[in-house]
């Protein structure tokens, strides 16, 4: 199944037009999964991906020191401080209050990885697929080719898109162009919106629906950096916001969940229009929220942190 994995991995780049080729043959290192390829993606997942989060820690860890920590109420806690020595009045210190509780955390995640790791490292063929212990054969298909679980959902929506979907997509852009112009009422930046909308329409129908399948499935992943710009509600924590938020969240929940599950399943009409109707509902809980966050009813946040 890895054989296969990185088969369907590589096969991406190969749909980006005109470079998508020779892109992946770069990847590879060869025209087919040979031993180039595997000490090329040893090597990404063992040195390179590491050190990334390396980086993403250190920058979290500077962000953390220069805006200081959230709390449940949302607010921000530098607003009140001591006159005499300018610390914040709803802060806590970081020792001992939060390298306890870091260290619990940490030692009860330890304690659940010891248990997979040493006991059960397929965890039910979740973690190691029962197909990974079948050696590959390049002359032998797998029936199913299915990532792990935690990639289903973006899995899902990449099979969701077929040349019957471009459509829909095509209906719900412009659908949504009308409606950021009409929001913005702006001349310069509606004929800006128009034109971009319209090499989007244009690219729907000339280029090929497996890679636009693959833009959806990264547009998936990195919409989330967007949060808080699209998040126009006048108050951060859920504790306060109203029914429209609160409905809206739970349904992409059940989008997400059921993406996954369809993931794991092979293809059939059925599954391929509901991924294709749970897609819609993912990526509407992203693109509405600058609207449905603004029109939410919220509940008045506190001036102090209230416990």
């Amino acid at each position: 199944m890895s054989y296969w994995g990185a088969q369907v991995i590589v096969n991406l780049f190969d749909a980006i037009p005109w470079v998508g080729p020779t892109l992946s043959e770069w990847i590879r290192g060869d025209y087919v999964i040979s031993d180039a390829t595997l000490n090329r993606f040893f090597s990404f997942h063992v040195i390179a991906i590491p050190l990334l989060l390396l980086g993403l820690v250190a920058a979290h860890i500077m962000a953390l020191h220069e805006v200081g920590s959230n709390n449940p109420d949302g607010i921000e806690i530098k607003k009140v401080t001591d006159p005499r020595t300018g610390r914040p009045l709803d802060g806590i210190p970081f020792h001992p209050y939060y390298t306890v509780k870091d260290t619990l955390g940490a030692v009860a995640f330890l304690i659940v990885f010891c248990v997979i790791m040493f006991f059960m490292p397929e965890f039910g063929g979740y973690f190691l697929e029962y197909n990974n212990f079948i050696p590959a054969d390049p002359l032998k298909t797998p029936p199913h080719i299915a990532p792990v679980w935690y990639f289903t959902p973006y899995y899902s929506i990449l099979r969701a898109v077929t040349e019957d979907f471009m459509w829909v997509l095509a209906a719900a852009l412009i659908a949504y162009l009308a409606l950021v112009i009409r929001a913005v009422r702006n001349p310069v930046v509606s004929i800006a919106v128009g034109a971009i909308g319209a090499v989007l329409l244009v690219g729907f129908f000339t280029i090929d629906p497996k890679v636009w399948g693959v833009v959806l499935m990264g547009v998936a992943t990195l919409i989330f950096f967007l949060l808080p710009w699209l998040d126009q509600s006048p108050v951060k924590s859920i504790r306060y916001k109203g029914p429209l938020v609160k409905g809206a969240l739970a349904l992409f929940v059940i989008a997400f969940l059921a993406l996954g599950y369809l993931g794991t399943l092979t293809v059939t009409e059925g599954r391929t229009i509901a991924a294709q109707v749970f897609t819609l509902i993912y990526f509407a809980f992203f693109l509405l929220m600058p609207w449905y966050s603004r029109m939410d009813k919220t509940r008045p946040e506190p001036e102090r942190v209230t416990d």
